[in-house]
C-alpha cells in the first residue's frame, strides 16, 4: 500500500497522523477484502481550504470534515472483480497499484469534532479515514440502509484496530 500524504496549514494534530492513516487504511483494505496493493492520496488541510473545495466540487459553501474523491466506479460497492478488465483506468502504470482515490481532511474539524463528541483527536481522525475509505470503495450514505451499512463497517474497522470512543 502506498500512502501519499500532504499537509497544509499551521494546525498540528497531537499524534502521528501518517502512522494512524496507514493503520486505518490497511485495516479498511483488509476488511473489504481488496485483493490488490493500493494507493491513496491524503491531504490534511484547514477549514478554509476544505470549504473552498466543498464549494467547487459539491456546490456547498461551508467547511466539512472530510471529502472523498474515488478514482474507481463499481458495479457494486466493494466489488473489485472487474478492475482487471480496465487496467489503464484502475492501476498506476508505474507501481501497478490500484488507484483508489483522494481523501481530504480538515484538521480544524478533527479537533473540534473530537471535543464535541467527547473522544480523542486520533479516534476522530481514524473515523474520518475509515468513512472516506468506504467512499473510495464505492459505498454511500444517501439512503437509510446505506447509512446503516456504512456505520456498521466503520465501527467494525475501528474495532479491529482498537481505536475506540
Amino acid at each position: 500500500m502506498s500512502l501519499y500524504m500532504e499537509e497544509e496549514g499551521a494546525v498540528t494534530l497531537p499524534f502521528d497522523t501518517e502512522e494512524t492513516a496507514e493503520l486505518v487504511i490497511e485495516a479498511a483494505l483488509e476488511y473489504e477484502g481488496c485483493p490488490y496493493e493500493a494507493e491513496i492520496n491524503l491531504l490534511l488541510t484547514t477549514d478554509e481550504a476544505i470549504r473552498e473545495m466543498n464549494q467547487m466540487f459539491r456546490q456547498i459553501d461551508k467547511a466539512t470534515d472530510v471529502l472523498s474523491f474515488p478514482m474507481l466506479n463499481y458495479e457494486k460497492p466493494g466489488d473489485f472483480s472487474d478492475v482487471e478488465e480496465r487496467p489503464e483506468e484502475c492501476f498506476n502504470p508505474e507501481s501497478g497499484e490500484l488507484m483508489l482515490g483522494d481523501i481530504v481532511i480538515s484538521k480544524d474539524k478533527v479537533l473540534s469534532q473530537a471535543e464535541a463528541y467527547g473522544h480523542s483527536e486520533r479516534r476522530e481522525y481514524a473515523f474520518l479515514i475509515a468513512h472516506s475509505m468506504l467512499h473510495l470503495f464505492g459505498y454511500d450514505h444517501m439512503e437509510e440502509d446505506e447509512r446503516l451499512e456504512m456505520e456498521q463497517k466503520q465501527r467494525e474497522i475501528l474495532e479491529k484496530i482498537q481505536i475506540l470512543r
